[in-house]
């Protein structure tokens, strides 16, 4: 059996008996935040659990690292849809020690394309097309410096309302111990 029918076979029987009845909620989070994290498998129950959320109390979006790379990228479309349209008041972009992205280096991410059947041309295509696969690949050597960086391209954007408060943290994934890297409320620059 697939993955995929195992997890149909599993699905029906959990809307036939109804457990979704314990995470209805609505679209809109209750405690008005948007959290920018990273897709590591180490937080998907542990951040939410660690920081006193429960189903509909926040929005989560995630990327690779917690990185937004692009300020005109989809991570930001989701930032600002939580602001503008579900009501988000504060911003958290939380980071975690010991990141896959900390390890990412952009010429093994290529060369395991290679391996898995992308062909040079198309890798060149790309770079001809004004891609830079280096730059767009590339993961961060300090977890805190690049939750600063993406704290200050969100905050700094023209786009965002300047009242949001947008705070940076790291979090440990296997504690669930959370340092603040920025604290939104009180940095002037805002």
């Amino acid at each position: 059996m697939s993955l995929l029918n195992e997890i149909l076979d599993y699905n029906e029987k959990f809307v036939e008996e109804k457990h979704y009845e314990e995470f209805i909620t609505t679209n809109l989070p209750d405690k008005r935040i948007v959290i920018l994290t990273c897709m590591d498998t180490r937080l998907l129950e542990l951040l939410p659990k660690a920081m006193n959320f429960k189903n509909g109390d926040v929005k989560i979006v995630k990327s690779a690292g917690a990185i937004i790379n692009h300020p005109f990228g989809g991570i930001m479309r989701s930032l600002f849809v939580a602001v503008y349209e579900l009501k988000a008041d504060e911003i958290y972009i939380i980071g975690h020690h010991d990141c896959g992205m900390a390890k990412v280096k952009p010429e093994g991410i290529i060369e395991k394309m290679k391996e898995r059947g992308i062909e040079d041309n198309t890798i060149e295509q790309m770079k001809f097309s004004g891609v830079n696969l280096d730059e767009w690949l590339k993961g961060f050597d300090n977890v805190s410096d690049s939750v600063r960086h993406s704290v200050d391209m969100v905050r700094h954007h023209p786009l965002m309302d300047k009242t949001v408060p947008v705070h940076g943290l790291v979090i440990d994934p296997k504690t669930g111990k959370l340092d603040v890297v920025v604290d939104g409320n009180i940095n002037e620059n805002r």
